[in-house]
């Protein structure tokens, strides 16, 4: 049972990034309606950005580790909201009444122009980040044998946990929120009733790119390292993830993606890992086909 336990305590901290990166897709997808592979590409070009930058303050300009820490921090939400805003004006708003390959092309070209962008940057290396706050949190033990998180686990699940909670109820509270959600049941008829659809659309990808970079930012500090190449594995899971719980609802969202990190926890502590990816694909696939067509037909309360 404490092994149980120890794996369940280890799904906390995967179960909340795939949570705040669901919340984040939703809040794009759930007006554009297309599929947007760029997405995990973001989170990974934030986090390996926030690496590198904590490289360079570190050894270039001689700053203290904490310091460099947060320059790295404040470059990765900077670039996120550059990022945000090209695609948003530069890609979605012109391609979205178009068909949807036409954003999955794109988005495809958008995710192989990040992941290129950061292996250059990083010179076809893996960059490593020292090991922060590790000291393990003992929450129970018997036999030799302890359950334990880090302390930058414990606070790495506390930040999501407030994050998608704050977000939650500012969505349900908010003007954004009624706004999003008329947007995201008939655009039309909400800019007919005088929203302005355009403007919820870029708020709805800034932010959306927020959670990405802050994901990204909390794995690398987690991790150590956030390969160049990792984007699109955790956005075809995102994509996954979010396709079988729907677009109508960001807290919805989280709340299936942190079940499905908890899931993939438990995989990795019974069963070979590296089948872990193929077999939670398998099951993600056998629920879309399950649910079938008619759910996001649904309109929003």
């Amino acid at each position: 049972m404490l092994y149980f336990f120890q794996q369940m305590l280890n799904g906390l901290h995967s179960g909340a990034l795939y949570a705040l990166l669901a919340f984040g897709y939703v809040l794009t997808n759930g007006i554009l309606h297309r599929t947007n592979l760029a997405y995990g590409a973001l989170f990974a070009f934030c986090g390996q950005t926030m690496i590198l930058t904590v490289a360079f303050g570190y050894q270039v300009l001689w700053l203290t580790l904490l310091a460099a820490v947060v320059l790295g921090v404040v470059t990765a939400f900077l670039y996120a909201g550059l990022i945000s805003q090209v695609l948003s004006r530069s890609v979605f708003e012109p391609l979205a009444d178009r068909t949807p390959n036409a954003i999955v092309v794109t988005t495809l070209g958008i995710l192989l122009v990040l992941s290129e962008a950061s292996r250059i940057a990083a010179d076809t290396h893996d960059w490593w980040l020292p090991p922060m706050l590790a000291q393990p949190v003992v929450f129970a033990q018997g036999a030799g044998f302890q359950a334990t998180l880090t302390l930058i686990q414990l606070i790495d699940c506390a930040i999501v946990l407030a994050a998608i909670m704050l977000a939650a109820w500012a969505f349900a509270r908010s003007g954004f929120g009624r706004r999003w959600r008329a947007v995201s049941d008939d655009p039309h008829a909400a800019a007919l009733c005088g929203v302005d659809v355009r403007k919820v659309f870029r708020h709805a990808v800034l932010f959306s790119g927020f959670c990405a970079a802050l994901a990204g930012v909390m794995a690398g500090l987690y991790y150590g390292n956030v390969s160049f190449g990792s984007g699109l594995v955790y956005g075809l899971k995102i994509l996954f993830v979010t396709a079988v719980g729907g677009y109508l609802s960001p807290p919805r969202a989280a709340l299936g993606a942190a079940a499905f990190g908890m899931a993939e926890s438990l995989w990795a502590g019974y069963f070979p890992i590296e089948w872990r990816d193929g077999w939670m694909y398998l099951f993600l696939v056998a629920a879309l086909v399950l649910i079938g067509p008619g759910r996001d037909q649904q309109k929003i309360a």
